[in-house]
């Protein structure tokens, strides 16, 4: 028996029913199509934009991981300080870490994610702007796409650093740092980056 949209379920356990972009602007940039295992082998590579209309929001996240630095050897059976190739060892870590949110929190993992993705997309940066010789730094407004692009780096990114600094386990620092991306703490590195990225823009408006 087949099964319908609603009855599919990440890692057969969370729901993609009632999840909530709280954010209008990013709503067409976040896909959150039902799917059980994040990982569809590349089918959207080579094809401009597909990431953002054809791959679930959960595997960008795993595949962000998967940059190389960006974790090191903290997941269990790691033995490289790169991660390609691993990414079913990571998609257990990140199913160990969402029933962990679950328990922490008593909410559904995927909208922690959702809101954790939210809180740290910045939404105004600086560019440099060149003229007779001389350049300049100016702020500029971020397109949607780019926001979810850099809130998915700037979460690898305060992963990645705090596995390295702690003995906690991987997946106890993701849950962590979702959790607290998710509530727009200050003490979440991802928040803070964003932060930094938007004070420095007002200062050069």
């Amino acid at each position: 028996m087949s099964k319908t949209k609603k009855d599919v379920e990440l890692f057969n356990k969370w729901s993609f029913e009632n999840i909530e972009v709280r954010d209008p602007t990013l709503q067409n940039y976040i896909n959150l199509k039902p799917i059980i295992v994040p990982h569809s082998a590349g089918r959207h590579e080579h094809r401009r934009f597909w990431k953002s209309s054809k791959v679930s929001v959960i595997e960008r996240f795993a595949n962000r991981l998967l940059s190389p630095g960006f974790i090191g050897s903290r997941i269990k059976g790691h033995k490289s300080s790169y991660n390609s190739g691993k990414k079913g060892k990571l998609l257990r870590s990140i199913k160990n870490a969402f029933i962990l949110i679950e328990l922490m929190t008593g909410e559904n993992p995927i909208q922690i994610l959702i809101d954790g993705i939210v809180n740290t997309a910045p939404r105004e940066e600086t560019t440099k702007i060149a003229m007779g010789g001389i350049s300049y730094a100016s702020a500029v407004d971020i397109a949607p796409q780019r926001r979810v692009d850099l809130a998915l780096k700037y979460l690898a990114q305060a992963i990645g650093s705090k596995s390295h600094a702690n003995e906690n386990l991987f997946e106890e620092n993701l849950a962590q740092e979702l959790i607290l991306a998710a509530k727009n703490s200050q003490e979440s590195r991802a928040v803070k980056r964003k932060d930094e990225i938007e004070r420095i823009a007002v200062s050069a408006r």
